[in-house]
């Protein structure tokens, strides 16, 4: 997946648990987890204001996108067709 999430690294810069995260923005331990190990499918801008608000970070820190190699990304649209 060409979104990677970097819950890991910056629970570990904050010196803080992921339970403690839970536990701060009100999702549950097993939701977080499936955000951090990247099973998610999506994340609410609500959730990720929160994670941000509580460890102080930008979105970007959180998540990044690195292109699959050979795999097209470009979903600009052109008028006139």
């Amino acid at each position: 997946m060409p979104i990677t999430v970097h819950l890991d690294d910056m629970l570990a810069r904050r010196r803080m648990s992921l339970t403690e995260l839970s536990e701060a923005i009100d999702i549950t331990l097993a939701n977080l987890s499936i955000l951090k190990t990247g099973k998610a499918k999506a994340v609410r801008f609500s959730t990720l204001e929160a994670i941000c608000a509580v460890l102080n970070c930008q979105p970007g820190d959180i998540l990044s996108f690195q292109a699959e190699p050979g795999k097209s990304h470009d979903r600009t649209v052109r008028f006139p067709p």
